[in-house]
């Protein structure tokens, strides 16, 4: 059972930058996709961004392209999300989450298609 413990996530104001890490306990890492999520208060879990097992192949919601941008150091099994020109809208609890399927070169979007969770990360936003 793979751990996953995000960090970075924290108080910043509108128009400032965070970086988001999650590292995974296991050596296995870099065989799997990963993906960022997020839950705003009274709202779903969404989509974020997600990254292939190799790092060439990168996924975004619309809504966050050109803002956010994720990566990985699977030598330090560490994914990555930066985030910048942060919006109050943008406050949730951020989670991580590695994909079931190995060596995937598709990042996944779906909430169904990952089996391993982080506890999440708190980022807010102040205007």
């Amino acid at each position: 059972q793979v751990q996953l413990v995000e960090s970075g996530g924290g108080l910043v104001q509108a128009g400032g930058s965070l970086r988001l890490s999650c590292a995974a306990s296991v050596r296995t890492f870099s065989n799997y996709g990963m993906g960022w999520f997020r839950q705003a208060p009274g709202k779903e879990r969404a989509f974020v961004a997600a990254i292939s097992w190799s790092g060439v192949n990168t996924y975004y919601a619309d809504s966050l392209k050109g803002r956010f941008t994720i990566s990985r150091d699977n030598a330090e099994s560490t994914v990555y999300l930066q985030m910048s020109s942060l919006k109050p809208e943008d406050t949730a609890i951020y989670y991580c989450a590695r994909d079931r399927s190995r060596y995937s070169n598709y990042p996944a979007r779906r909430i169904d298609a990952y089996d391993s969770w982080g506890q999440g990360t708190q980022v807010t936003v102040s205007s």
